[in-house]
């Protein structure tokens, strides 16, 4: 039987903490709890601060449950890139940075009980003509301190032409460290809410955090949502929002060793997971820019697809996607935000949300605490760079104002003719004489209808098949079939329109 669930969430179920309901006055207000929310969480408890931990959702229910957790040195920017952008010293230090956020996972995991287990990661190829660029990249990789080597023969069960091996990097299982992380800070005094909506952060002296009708005061904040709620322009314009799908089945006991990443475009990565007596092989891939695709379905399917060609494994046993925040220049964000002295921001991790999620908790933890991380330059959440980041931020933001208009000029264009069209699961956005609706009809056949204009910036949401979830193709914003807000940065649900007011074209 094949789940739409993610590995971790299905294999350790978190536990519940309580609503906020009523204003409060903290130390640092944390706004998700994620990775990186709950280790920043740990480490500030250390210093005997009072601590607030507001999730959206439920603990571990955003990008965090939803990962492949691979730690690692490796970028997916790649070391080539991140010496001519940010120069030798700064390629150093990411290296660095990433080292010292496993290491400090390690530490974690070892007090808190929690298995994590050191192997080797593989950046490898299939095709003969992404030698060369292996062979830069390996080069860049040892000159930024990367303990690396090339090897010809690659531990897999297909052909491969030669990769670039990195030793001692990282893997755990991404709930159970959540759980044990989150059972840490309420053991040291941090206050944890779920079903707790922030709608607005403000800097200020006390800052304030707001929650509708509820109110947190705090000294300093620190957005640790996959995407800040509190920039709606200056850092939504640096960073994308992609889709990545993963699978995972049973394999062999012992089958398979190591964390994999091919040189596709798309790129695809695998790697193995114990959990109890079985061995689940996980593998992603399939990326796509966020409300873009509209066959969802045929992503999991080349997967799957993809999967099967290379691998011995049993049907698939778990699917799930999760959302990637690309950064402009290939490093995340993570530091104060701009205009701001207390209230601090963490985004773009690309594909290494565990180890980038981790390290922003330790840089705000030494932030909140008046130390200066080393690596606070190198990420810091205001920086530009012009050169590293211009073609691909005109590309980027380009594509806002071209959903926006084309989204205003086509108010009779519509993806569902007839709502008798839709099948039960299905939605699609509909056109009516009084204008666009997104219309979704659910498994027992009832019909939900919502405006499909995006609460963020305006722009139209797009049906996401596989997933059940409405995406808007600029900044990432994803809602659920009836409207309510899955990922920001939108923190409001679509509108909601009766579906007696839907009427069928003339």
């Amino acid at each position: 039987m094949m789940h739409a669930e993610s590995l971790w969430r299905a294999t350790r179920r978190l536990p519940e903490f309580p609503r906020l309901t009523r204003n409060t006055d903290v130390d640092v207000a944390i706004v998700g709890a994620g990775i990186s929310g709950l280790t920043a969480a740990v480490l500030l408890s250390r210093s005997h601060l009072r601590v607030a931990v507001l999730e959206r959702d439920r603990v571990g229910s955003g990008e965090t449950g939803n990962t492949t957790s691979h730690l690692t040195e490796a970028v997916d920017a790649r070391y080539q890139s991140i010496i001519k952008d940010f120069g030798l010293e700064g390629a150093r230090l990411v290296d660095h940075s990433k080292r010292d956020a496993i290491d400090r996972m390690e530490s974690l995991a070892s007090a808190l009980h929690v298995a994590f287990e050191r192997t080797p990661g593989y950046l490898y190829t299939e095709r003969e003509k992404d030698l060369d660029f292996l062979a830069k990249e390996l080069d860049a990789a040892r000159r930024a301190g990367c303990p690396v080597e090339w090897i010809d023969d690659v531990p897999l069960p297909f052909a491969t032409k030669g990769a670039v091996r990195w030793d001692a990097q990282g893997q755990v299982h991404a709930t159970e460290y959540l759980f044990a992380l989150a059972k840490e800070a309420a053991g040291r005094g941090v206050e944890i809410f779920e079903h707790t909506l922030v709608t607005n952060v403000h800097e200020g002296e006390p800052c304030r955090v707001e929650l509708g009708d509820v109110v947190v005061r705090a000294r300093h904040v620190f957005v640790a949502a996959n995407v800040p709620v509190n920039n709606r322009v200056l850092l939504h314009t640096k960073i994308a929002a992609y889709r990545s799908y993963a699978i995972a089945a049973e394999v062999e006991p012992g089958y398979l060793r190591g964390l994999f990443w091919d040189t596709d475009d798309p790129y695809h990565y695998t790697r193995p997971q114990d959990i109890g007596d079985k061995r689940y092989l996980i593998i992603g891939g399939e990326d796509h820019r966020t409300g873009e695709e509209k066959d969802t379905e045929a992503r999991y399917k080349a997967l799957v697809d993809y999967a099967q060609e290379r691998f011995a494994m049993a049907p698939v046993a778990y699917r799930w996607s999760g959302q990637i925040i690309e950064p402009v220049d290939g490093l995340p964000f993570i530091g104060p935000n701009s205009g701001s002295s207390h209230v601090f921001v963490a985004t773009g991790y690309a594909g290494n949300g565990i180890t980038y999620g981790t390290l922003a908790g330790m840089m705000i933890a030494d932030a909140v605490s008046g130390r200066k991380s080393p690596y606070a330059d190198l990420y810091a959440a205001t920086r530009v760079k012009p050169l590293a980041a211009a073609y691909d931020y005109v590309m980027e933001n380009a594509l806002f104002p071209a959903h926006l208009l084309k989204d205003r000029l086509t108010s009779s264009n519509a993806e569902v003719q007839s709502l008798d069209d839709l099948r039960p699961g299905e939605g699609g956005i509909f056109a009516g004489d009084n204008g666009k609706v997104a219309v979704y009809r659910d498994d027992s056949g009832e019909l939900h209808g919502c405006s499909p204009v995006c609460t963020h910036l305006a722009c139209d949401v797009a049906w996401n098949a596989a997933e059940r979830s409405w995406d808007c193709p600029c900044h990432g914003s994803r809602f659920s079939p009836d409207g309510k807000v899955i990922n920001g940065p939108a923190t409001a649900d679509l509108r909601q329109l009766p579906i007696p007011n839907v009427q069928l074209p003339k």
